[in-house]
C-alpha cells in the first residue's frame, strides 16, 4: 500500500460518494478528481490530459453528431408515429413492435433522443387510447438500452470500454461482436416485458387537462384593482403584492389589452384585472386587503390559460439540461424563455408553490405557460423535452438518404477495419454539416459536453488506477474472496459490482473505473480478458432498478407517473435475470481461454 495508491484510493473513494450523492455536478467531479491527482503528482500532465484526447471521448462526441443529424431529417419521428397507429388495433402487438423498432434504432445511434422522441409520441396515443402511460413509458425506456448493448456504437458505455482495453495493451472491440450475445440479452428482455415486467406495471391514467393534473385549480384566481387599491400607479416590483405577499402575476387584462408575463416594471392601474397565482392563505388575505375585488368561486381548467397567443405545455428537464442543480430563479427563467412555470412534478410530488427556489433535477417536469413565439425557444432548446403535444414530423427525404447513407459508411468502415471508429465517426460528423444535414452550430450544441467533461476526468481516474497498481489491489481484494471458485465466479462477482454501482451513478463513470480492474483481473488469472470487458460493458448499460440507473429512466420517471417503487418491482428480476445470463452465458460466447 504505497502513498499514491491510497492518494487514488481516497480520491476513487470521494468520487463516487459525489458521484452518487450528486451533490456536485458530475463532470465537476470528474475534473476535480484529476486536478487533485495532477497536484499530488500521481499523474504526469501528459497522463492527466490524455482523457480529452482518448478515442472514446472524440468518439462519442461524434456520436452525438450523427445521432443529431439523423433525427433532424425527421425519420425517427416518422417512424415513431407510423408504429404508434397499432396502439389502436392491438396493444400488445404495438408495444411490442415499439419495444423492437425502438431497440433496432438504439443499436446505432444515441438512446437517450431516441426515447426523447418516441416519448411525446407515446403520451399522445395514452390521451387518445385512454390506455395508461404507465404501461407503456418503462417498456419504451428498457427497450432503448436492450438495444444499446447490441453493437459497439449503441451506447457510450461500449465506446469506454473499447477505448480504455486498446490503451492498457488489450485487444480492440469490433463493431459487431457483443452482437450476438447482445441479441440474446435484447430477446429475453423483450419476452420479459411482455409476460412478466408490464403486467407488473401499475395502470395509473393522467388527467387529460394538465391544470387539474398539475392541481393548480386552488392556487390560481383573478383579482381586479380598484381605486383604493395601494398598488395602483406602482410598478409591480414595489407593489404591496409583491413585496408583501409575494404574489406572482400571470396577467393583466386592461380593457381589451392583454399583457402576458408583465416585466417587473409594469404599471398598475385602476380596474386592472390580475391572473395571479398563490396559495389559500395568501387568497384569504387578499380579501382582506381594501381594493380588491376577488373573483371567487373560478374552476380553472386548461382552456382558461391558452388563447389565441397563449400556450400551456408539458416539459420534462433533460438529463443533461444546463437547469440540472439549478433553481428557475437563478437561471431567470422568465425572461430568459419569456414564460411561467405554473407548477412541478419534482421526485414523484407535485408542487406548486416555492417553485422558483427548488433545485432542479433530471427529470423533472415542469407546467409551463407562454406564447406562440417563444413556445419555439422552449421546444428547440436542448434543456427541456416538450411532452404535451406531437408536431406533425419535418421529413426532408433528400437529407434521410444522406444521413442513412453517412452513418450506414460510418458502421461498415469500423465494421472492415478501414478506419478505427473515432476516424469513422469524425469523418461522418464532417460530411453530415457538409451535406446540410446538421448545421455546425447545431452540431456544437448536440454534443453532451456534461458527458465528454465526466468521461475525460473518469478516463484518468482510471489510468490512475492501473499506473499506480491501485486497480491490481482492488482486483485481488475480489479474487480473495471469490477466487477460489474459478474466474466464472469472479466475471459473475465483477459483473455484480458493475451494476450497483451504475445504479447509482454515471455509467460512463463506472465502465470508466471497474474496466481497468476487470483487465488487471483477467491477467492476473492469466485468462482471456474479453469475457471481464463484455462483463463490464454489459452491467454498466443494463440497469433498471432505479429511476437514476440510466438516463433514459429519468425521462420516462414523471411523465408515467412512476414511483420509485415500480422500477424496484419490475427492475430488480430484471436485473437477477441478466446477471444470470452473464454469469453462465458470457463465457460460453467469449471463452476464458
Amino acid at each position: 500500500m504505497t502513498f499514491e495508491i491510497i492518494i487514488v484510493l481516497l480520491v476513487l473513494l470521494g468520487a463516487v460518494i459525489l458521484f452518487i450523492t450528486e451533490k456536485l455536478p458530475v463532470d465537476l467531479v470528474a475534473l476535480s478528481a484529476l486536478v487533485v491527482l495532477l497536484l499530488t503528482g500521481v499523474l504526469t500532465a501528459e497522463e492527466g490530459l490524455r482523457g480529452f484526447s482518448n478515442e472514446a471521448t472524440i468518439t462519442v462526441a461524434a456520436m452525438f453528431i450523427l445521432s443529431s443529424g439523423l433525427f433532424r431529417t425527421g425519420l425517427v419521428s416518422y417512424i415513431g408515429r407510423i408504429v404508434t397507429r397499432l396502439y389502436k388495433w392491438n396493444f400488445w402487438i404495438a408495444v411490442t413492435a415499439t419495444m423492437l423498432i425502438v431497440a433496432s434504432i438504439s443499436a446505432f445511434i444515441n438512446n437517450t433522443p431516441v426515447v426523447a422522441i418516441f416519448l411525446p409520441i407515446l403520451l399522445q396515443v395514452s390521451r387518445e387510447t385512454e390506455l395508461s402511460s404507465s404501461k407503456i413509458l418503462i417498456p419504451l425506456s428498457f427497450a432503448s438500452i436492450f438495444g444499446g448493448i447490441c453493437t459497439l456504437i449503441g451506447t457510450s458505455t461500449n465506446i469506454v470500454v473499447s477505448s480504455i482495453s486498446v490503451q492498457l495493451g488489450s485487444d480492440r472491440i469490433s463493431m459487431f461482436e457483443f452482437t450476438e450475445l447482445g441479441v440474446l440479452f435484447l430477446a429475453a428482455g423483450i419476452l420479459y416485458m411482455i409476460f412478466v415486467g408490464i403486467p407488473l406495471l401499475p395502470s395509473r391514467k393522467a388527467s387529460q387537462d394538465l391544470t387539474n393534473s398539475f392541481g393548480l385549480g386552488e392556487y390560481l384566481t383573478e383579482i381586479i384593482l380598484t381605486e383604493k387599491s395601494a398598488s395602483i400607479n406602482k410598478e409591480i416590483r414595489n407593489s404591496p403584492l409583491v413585496k408583501e405577499l409575494g404574489i406572482d402575476i400571470l396577467e393583466i387584462i386592461r380593457g381589451d389589452r392583454k399583457i402576458f408575463l408583465p416585466s417587473p416594471t409594469t404599471v398598475l392601474l385602476e380596474k386592472d384585472l390580475l391572473r395571479i397565482k398563490c396559495n389559500i392563505e395568501k387568497i384569504k388575505e387578499l380579501q382582506e386587503r381594501t381594493g380588491i375585488l376577488l373573483k371567487p368561486g373560478l374552476k380553472w381548467k386548461d382552456e382558461d390559460l391558452v388563447s389565441e397567443n397563449e400556450i400551456l405545455l408539458e416539459a420534462v428537464i433533460a438529463p443533461n439540461s444546463f437547469l440540472v442543480g439549478k433553481t428557475l430563479k437563478q437561471i431567470g427563467f422568465r425572461f430568459r424563455f419569456g414564460a411561467t412555470a405554473l407548477a412541478i412534478r419534482h421526485r414523484g410530488r407535485v408542487m406548486q408553490e416555492n417553485i422558483s427556489t427548488t433545485k432542479l433535477v433530471a427529470g423533472d417536469t415542469l407546467l409551463i405557460q407562454t406564447n406562440k413565439l417563444n413556445y419555439e425557444r422552449i421546444r428547440e432548446s436542448d434543456a427541456f423535452v416538450v411532452i404535451s403535444e406531437v408536431e406533425p414530423p419535418t421529413f426532408r427525404r433528400v437529407k434521410i438518404f444522406f444521413a442513412l447513407t453517412i452513418i450506414t459508411g460510418v458502421v461498415i468502415t469500423a465494421t472492415v477495419g478501414i478506419f478505427p471508429i473515432v476516424i469513422s465517426a469524425v469523418i461522418g460528423s464532417i460530411l453530415l454539416i457538409f451535406t446540410g444535414c446538421i448545421s455546425l452550430e447545431q452540431a456544437y450544441k448536440a454534443i453532451d459536453w456534461k458527458i465528454v467533461m465526466l468521461l475525460a476526468g473518469s478516463l484518468s481516474l482510471g489510468v490512475a488506477l492501473e499506473k499506480t497498481g491501485a486497480a491490481k489491489l482492488i482486483a485481488d481484494s475480489m479474487m480473495g474472496i471469490v477466487g477460489e471458485y474459478g474466474p466464472t465466479a469472479i466475471l459473475s462477482a465483477l459483473y455484480l459490482l458493475t451494476l450497483v454501482l451504475t445504479e447509482a451513478m454515471s455509467n460512463n463513470a463506472t465502465a470508466a473505473l471497474v474496466t481497468p480492474i476487470a483487465i488487471v483481473t483477467a491477467n492476473t488469472l492469466g485468462v482471456a480478458v474479453m469475457p471481464f470487458l463484455v462483463a463490464v460493458a454489459f452491467a454498466a448499460s443494463l440497469a433498471f432498478m432505479t429511476p437514476m440507473g440510466y438516463q433514459t429512466h429519468l425521462l420516462v420517471y414523471n411523465p408515467g407517473r412512476y414511483k420509485y417503487s415500480d422500477f424496484l418491482k419490475v427492475g430488480t428480476p430484471l436485473n437477477i435475470l441478466f446477471w444470470l445470463m452473464a454469469t453462465f452465458l458470457i463465457p460460453v460466447f467469449f471463452p476464458f481461454k
